[in-house]
């Protein structure tokens, strides 16, 4: 996971061979082309996979700030990804039970999709109500507000921009501060034995 900002008139390279991307806009708009030649236009909250050896080009005319994910694809025989862009909105909100958090998954998730992007939105003074523990490593991008996040035995204040990492078994928490909502992007390995 890394911010890509773009300046004006900046173009994107293609990842190395069997590695796939996914690029979330944070800021301003930017154009995806494919081989094809199809274009869309992404601006803020929109995104795009890619799947593995899928030539396209990312274009700014302006500024625009990306968080970008890339990372070698775990292939299985017989199942490959498609190119998907999309934007937060139409994603729907799916069930939380004994949570109040808004979930919504930006990646299908079926077998052929090894990771997936998550948007969960919290209300000022909304938490989550286990300490959660995982198998699989994972991290998030706090892209709205404020708040606090437990990671083992440690506390950190956190504010728009800040980036976490979470190790498998570490225990995690968050609760939501300040007077606005707070959003997070988190992604997570899915679909795949971790070992």
């Amino acid at each position: 996971m890394y911010l890509a900002k773009m300046q004006e008139k900046s173009r994107s390279g293609i990842p190395p061979r069997d590695v796939e991307r996914f690029i979330f806009v944070v800021e301003g708009t930017v154009t995806l082309t494919n081989v094809s030649g199809i274009s869309d236009k992404l601006p803020v909250d929109s995104y795009a996979y890619l799947p593995p050896n899928f030539e396209h080009s990312i274009r700014c005319h302006a500024f625009a700030t990306l968080v970008v994910f890339e990372r070698r694809y775990a292939f299985l025989e017989n199942d490959t990804t498609e190119q998907i862009v999309s934007s937060t909105d139409k994603q729907p909100l799916l069930q939380t039970p004994g949570e109040v958090f808004e979930l919504r998954k930006l990646l299908p998730a079926s077998m052929p999709y090894d990771f997936n992007i998550h948007i969960m939105d919290f209300q000022p003074g909304e938490f989550l109500n286990v300490k959660e523990v995982h198998y699989n490593q994972h991290g998030l991008l706090l892209l709205e507000g404020q708040g606090i996040y437990r990671l083992g035995d440690s506390w950190y204040p956190v504010q728009s921009g800040d980036a976490i990492w979470m190790a498998p078994f570490v225990p995690q928490w968050y609760a939501a501060l300040g007077k606005t909502r707070s959003r997070y992007l988190l992604y997570k390995d899915v679909n795949r034995n971790p070992l």
